[in-house]
This record gives C-alpha cells, sequence and structure tokens, in this order.
C-alpha cells in the first residue's frame, strides 16, 4: 500500500513537472508519426463504474486538460513561484537564475509541500476507485476534501466572505456549505496576497543597499555612473553571506504548516 501510494505521488509529480515544462516552451515538438486509426464502440459498462470505456476515455482526457490549472492554481505552487521571482527582481539579477530554474525550484518544492495531500488522495479516492469500492462520484467527492482542507488552511475568511458575496450566495454556515467554485479564487488570492508580503520583506535590505550606494555615488559626483552596477555585488554578497536561499525556502515552507 506504502509503495502504491508513493508511486501515485511520483506519477502526480511527474505529470506536474512535464505541465510547466512544456508551458515554458523547453520541450521540443514531437517528430512526425502516422496516425493510427481509433475505432470506439459503445458497450454496457460492468461492475460499479457504470460508464462505457469510451466515456471514460473521454472523462479522462477532460481532467488532463484541466490538470494545468489543477495541479499549479490549487496548489502551494502559486505563492512559491511568485516569491522566487521576486527575489530575482530583489537582487536585480535580471534573468539569473533563468526562468527553467525558478520554475524547476518551484515544482519540487510544491511537490514536497503537497506529498501529504496528494497521499490521503490515494488513499481515500484512487485506491478504493481502482479497487471497484467507490464509483467516479464517490472518488471525486473523497478525492476533493483533502484539497479542500489545504486551501481552506491558507485561504483567509475575508477572501472567502468576497466571492461568496459577490456570488450572491447564501451565508455558509461552516466550511462543508461553500462551494468549491467560491473556494478557489478565494485561496489564489490569498495566495499572492501572502507571496507579496513575503516579497516586501524581501526587497527591504535590497533596497537600503540602492539607497547607500546611490547617495554615496551623488556625494562623490558621480551622477553618470549606473547605481545599479555598483550595488548588484554587494546584494549579492549579503545574500551569500547571511545563506539568503536557505533562510527563504526555509520560511516559504514553514508558512504552510
Amino acid at each position: 500500500m506504502i509503495n502504491k501510494r508513493w508511486k501515485f505521488i511520483f506519477k502526480v509529480s511527474i505529470l506536474l513537472l512535464l505541465i510547466i515544462i512544456s508551458s515554458q516552451g523547453i520541450v521540443e515538438a514531437a517528430p512526425t508519426f502516422e496516425i493510427p486509426d481509433v475505432n470506439l464502440s459503445i458497450e454496457t459498462g460492468e461492475g460499479s463504474q457504470n460508464l462505457a470505456l469510451p466515456l471514460q476515455i473521454m472523462l479522462l482526457l477532460t481532467v488532463l486538460s484541466l490538470a494545468p490549472a489543477i495541479l499549479i492554481m490549487l496548489t502551494s505552487f502559486v505563492r512559491i513561484a511568485v516569491v522566487l521571482s521576486l527575489i530575482r527582481r530583489a537582487l536585480a539579477t535580471r534573468r539569473m537564475p533563468p526562468n527553467q530554474v525558478i520554475i524547476g525550484l518551484a515544482i519540487f518544492l510544491t511537490i514536497f509541500v503537497m506529498a501529504p495531500v496528494w497521499g490521503q488522495i490515494y488513499d481515500t479516492a484512487v485506491q478504493p476507485y481502482l479497487d471497484d469500492e467507490i464509483n467516479q462520484m464517490q472518488a471525486y467527492e473523497q478525492g476533493i476534501k483533502p484539497l479542500r482542507k489545504f486551501m481552506f488552511k491558507q485561504t483567509r475568511e475575508k477572501d472567502i466572505a468576497l466571492f461568496v458575496d459577490l456570488g450572491e450566495i447564501e451565508r455558509p454556515q461552516n466550511q462543508m456549505e461553500i462551494p468549491t467554485y467560491v473556494l478557489i479564487p478565494a485561496f489564489i488570492i490569498s495566495e499572492l496576497r501572502i507571496a507579496f508580503q513575503i516579497g516586501f520583506i524581501i526587497y527591504l535590505p535590497f533596497i537600503v543597499i540602492d539607497m547607500i550606494v546611490a547617495s554615496t555615488l551623488m556625494s562623490m559626483g558621480m551622477m553618470m555612473l549606473p547605481p545599479v552596477m555598483i550595488s548588484l555585488p554587494f546584494k549579492i554578497l549579503l545574500f551569500v553571506l547571511v545563506d539568503g536561499w536557505y533562510l527563504v525556502i526555509k520560511s516559504l515552507i514553514k508558512t504552510f504548516n
């Protein structure tokens, strides 16, 4: 059971990695190949699934088409990616680290943070469905619970109330009455808010360095020399001396606890 669970987490992680890489345009086009003939026939479903094989294939393709939104917007990826991007902007290193490194690090940090949630989804939804113990709707209801629990933990009540009010929904009495389509946008804007708060704190020491360098150059009459050129080495030196990547990643991961 444990091996199957980690295999599922590994497959989800690989799927997330492939989706992000393909969205960055770093995967080369596949070579030309002949498309085989596909013959779909409608047959009577057996067991508890109650869906013919062609319909199951269509359902699977629909889920895969929504996979980028599910695996990116409903996980910790948004907060991590935004914070890492703000670090690069604060250092003023332009495209260093490159986008592929930033996205890759964000993916594997997301895998690390979301592994317990994906494990719960596998144990409560995927494995029972594969064992033909529950149907598709029951698998969805069981699988969405750990994900909703994670999103509720990271979402402010104020943001949820905003979308409840905008959707003109009757005020819910508990979390179970909050629709998922209300929770998702509330979760996303909460993640963006936290990411920008972290980014503001990261920016402060680097702004101080820029101000010191700019005022020094002004006092020396070197107004034509760009302050960024002088402050960049000091920013990198400060970031290395305080072990910046260690501190940022440690603090960032702890925000999900």
